[in-house]
C-alpha cells in the first residue's frame, strides 16, 4: 500500500499552543482525525492573524484550501497541551502551501503526533475563481517564512 509522504520543511516561524478537548477524543479513546482537520484550521487563522491577515482577507485576495494531506505518527490524549508549528513553502502564482507539526511533550518528553501539509489557493470569492497570489501576501509569508 502506497503512503503518503510530506516533505517537511526543517524549521517554522510560527508556533502556537492548543488542548485537546473532550470532544476531539474519539470512540478509539485517542485524538479523532476530523479533530486533526480543526486543529489545523484554528492554527492556520492564528499564523494569518500574526501579519494581520484572515483567510477572507488576506493582504489582497481570500484563501481557500485545495488539498490537505496529513501523516499521524502518534496518539494524542484528552488534557494533551498541543505544540502547533507553522510555516508556508512552495509558492505559485495562484497559492503556497502551508506545512504543520503537532506535537506534545509527554512524560518529560517531546512526541510528534502529526505532520500536515493544506495547498492553499487564492480565491475571489465573488468571482467565484481563483485570483492571483498578491506579492504583498507573499512578502508576509516569505518574511515569517525566513
Amino acid at each position: 500500500m502506497a503512503r503518503v509522504k510530506i516533505d517537511m520543511p526543517e524549521s517554522y516561524r510560527f508556533v502556537t499552543q492548543l488542548p485537546v478537548r473532550i470532544t476531539d477524543i474519539n470512540y478509539g479513546g485517542h485524538l479523532g482525525n476530523d479533530a486533526i482537520v480543526s486543529i489545523l484550521q484554528e492554527a492556520r487563522v492564528r499564523y494569518l492573524a500574526s501579519f494581520g491577515a484572515t483567510e477572507l482577507k488576506a493582504l489582497g485576495t481570500a484563501l481557500i484550501m485545495a488539498d490537505l494531506a496529513v501523516v499521524y505518527k502518534g496518539e494524542g490524549f484528552y488534557g494533551d497541551q498541543l505544540t502547533v508549528e507553522v510555516t508556508a513553502g512552495e509558492f505559485s502564482s495562484v497559492g503556497f502551501d502551508l506545512f504543520y507539526s503537532l506535537s506534545t511533550f509527554r512524560g518529560g518528553q517531546l512526541t510528534l503526533l502529526a505532520e500536515a501539509k493544506t495547498g492553499m489557493v487564492c480565491f475571489d470569492y465573488t468571482a467565484r475563481k481563483v485570483a492571483r497570489l498578491p506579492e504583498e501576501l507573499k512578502a508576509q509569508l516569505s518574511k515569517t517564512n525566513a
